[in-house]
């Protein structure tokens, strides 16, 4: 592994896609979200004003978990099916491809934390003027959560757009897997719980809350919070099986872990093999 070498083609990486106009819009969308969840986060029960940051994190949830995993996959689906000149003049290069791989990857992920955190940033500041700094804390978890699921879907859109090599056809791979682990996969686990025993069924719903990073990121952020039991019985059952927060949050931040690796691992063993 060249140090030197993923510095310079993220730094590369980090030039191309800062002007990048989906970048760009993710920062602004995200932003104005964050600003309008911020203030008007309670109106269905009829109050209108700037919330607290334990209020705003968990109002934000729900957006940053549909949000952050569609930019993440989508940038790195156009980023690794880019122009195959330009693509070849990469690997041409003295540099191994797993370094291509990290550098790229690590561009990418540079360049969406600042979009994130722009976001996240705009939202903190107005609040911390506005309603003081308490709960700031566990806000700064939550982006950390943030970042860590953009990572995760990164490092799914880089799979996806390597395997399949055609543009058109990975990006609408990486919306199909957007939609599943996003939307489909809680109403599929549910929906097979009907299929076991009451002690079975337990048990698969604690056990699918591993198939899924966004599940997973929602879980860890409701510990944050302090209401993992909201979640249902996934994280009821965390808690229960390792006896407190510590414990859970580290198998959590290990298991995005292995969401983040197991796609890079493919990735690279398939650039390997690949006749470029």
């Amino acid at each position: 592994m060249d140090g030197t070498a993923i510095r310079a083609i993220a730094g590369h990486e980090v030039t191309i896609n800062i002007r990048n106009k989906w970048i760009l819009m993710f920062s602004a969308v995200f932003g104005g979200l964050s600003l309008a969840v911020c203030y008007f986060g309670m109106v269905t029960i009829g109050t209108v004003g700037v919330q607290s940051f334990t209020r705003t994190t968990a109002s934000l949830l729900n957006l940053v978990l549909y949000l952050v995993p569609l930019a993440a996959l989508v940038l790195a689906t156009l980023s690794f099916s880019g122009e195959k000149g330009a693509t070849e003049l990469l690997f041409s290069q003295p540099v191994g491809r797993g370094d291509i791989l990290l550098g790229k990857l690590l561009g990418l992920f540079l360049c969406l934390a600042g979009a994130t955190c722009v976001g996240f940033g705009i939202a903190g500041a107005f609040i911390a003027v506005r309603a003081g700094g308490e709960g700031s804390t566990r806000y700064a978890i939550f982006v950390g959560l943030a970042l860590l699921l953009s990572l995760v879907f990164l490092s799914l859109g880089s799979m996806i757009a390597i395997l399949i090599e055609n543009k058109a056809r990975a990006l609408g791979v990486a919306l199909v897997a957007w939609f599943f682990f996003v939307v489909f996969y809680d109403l599929l686990a549910i929906g097979m719980t009907f299929l076991f025993k009451e002690r079975t069924a337990n048990l698969f719903v604690f056990l699918s809350l591993f198939g899924n990073p966004v599940d997973l990121v929602r879980v860890a952020s409701l510990m944050n919070l302090g209401g993992a039991t909201l979640f249902g019985g996934a994280g009821a059952a965390l808690l229960k099986f390792f006896g407190g927060t510590a414990l859970s949050n580290f198998l959590l931040i290990a298991a995005l872990a292995v969401w983040t690796g197991g796609p890079l691992w493919v990735s690279a063993r398939r650039l390997r093999r690949l006749d470029i």
